[in-house]
């Protein structure tokens, strides 16, 4: 059994575990200039992280009075975003040694994200932490996506954990929120700083406001440790 207990910890994985938010903008910033859209900037990106891909088309077609349907516009944004990830998609180093250090401690992983099944699936391949990450829950196969806690739910019932046992890394207000909700612990790493003083991060049990800059292996792994003592 691990030495922490019975932990078990869910990743999100976009911005979290990896880099990915430059891709997600290339490609939704493609799918919109296809749309007629042309002026979409990273300031209007940041708005939408750590929302679901598809909740965040369904605010474009609203905002930007998109006519192509929600199923067209997902495929369209889903295959671009493919096509980059598969390209080149960055783990965080200390994200990766957090991994590991979990890993040979035996604590059960999962990864629970707003991206489609697909999306993650190339990604924890491509970058290798597939085999540390059996259980992945994508936002497609609950009812509601963050801030609502279905997807981690969902991951702590498939790893056969209660949720108070469970430790939630998260990187946006949405996710935060939704740990919170499912009544997990968290560990927050803004990935857009100066949305540190979102409320719902102040439901963080630790919020490292410099976010990955601020992040180690070690350090998270030392605030797990002792919850489990005794």
């Amino acid at each position: 059994m691990s030495t922490l207990g019975t932990t078990a910890v869910i990743f999100d994985l976009d911005g979290t575990l990896v880099d990915s938010e430059p891709n997600y903008f290339e490609a939704g910033r493609r799918t919109l200039a296809e749309q007629g859209v042309t002026d979409f900037t990273w300031a209007d990106h940041e708005q939408y992280v750590g929302i679901s891909t598809q909740e965040t088309l369904a605010l474009w077609k609203e905002r930007y009075g998109l006519t192509a349907p929600l199923d067209t516009l997902l495929a369209d944004k889903n295959r671009r975003y493919l096509e980059l990830a598969r390209a080149s998609t960055q783990v965080y180093p200390e994200m990766r040694k957090f991994v590991e250090l979990l890993a040979a401690e035996d604590v059960p992983m999962a990864v629970a994200s707003g991206s489609s099944p697909e999306a993650i699936e190339a990604i924890l391949a491509g970058t290798g932490l597939a085999p540390y990450m059996p259980t992945v829950v994508s936002a497609d196969e609950v009812a509601h996506g963050k801030p609502a806690p279905d997807v981690f739910l969902e991951a702590a019932r498939r790893l056969g954990a209660a949720p108070a046992d469970c430790v939630v890394l998260e990187d946006a207000a949405p996710g935060v929120a939704a740990a919170h909700a499912a009544g997990m612990r968290c560990i927050a790493v803004p990935y857009v700083a100066a949305q540190a003083d979102d409320p719902a991060f102040a439901t963080a049990g630790l919020l490292l406001r410099g976010g990955q800059s601020e992040f180690t292996a070690r350090g998270a792994y030392e605030w797990l440790a002792p919850r489990t003592a005794g």
